[in-house]
């Protein structure tokens, strides 16, 4: 095994954590962003009001997401294994 192979694995693990934790990401930041300017227009200063939405948005999302994210591990699991399969004994 190379550095370059390394590396790329590496590359790769990464691309599908930022793929698949990335809509999780972007929904709890929107809904943050939208409670926060209506925590401003109404001059409510809970701080504890975002939590709920956020979790119930994050949740959502993520039973939504859930056979994407599956199918993007499964096919990043069965690229390792090939991978592994094809380097052969080097006992």
């Amino acid at each position: 095994m190379t550095d370059q192979t390394i590396i790329q694995i590496i590359r790769d693990a990464f691309y599908n954590v930022v793929i698949i934790v990335g809509p999780l990401l972007l929904v709890s930041l929107i809904v943050g962003l939208v409670i926060s300017i209506f925590q401003a227009a109404t001059t409510i200063s809970e701080q504890t009001l975002t939590f709920v939405p956020k979790l119930i948005a994050v949740f959502l999302v993520t039973v939504l997401l859930m056979p994407y994210m599956i199918s993007t591990l499964t096919d990043f699991t069965k690229e390792l294994f090939n991978m592994i399969a094809q380097m052969g004994p080097n006992y």
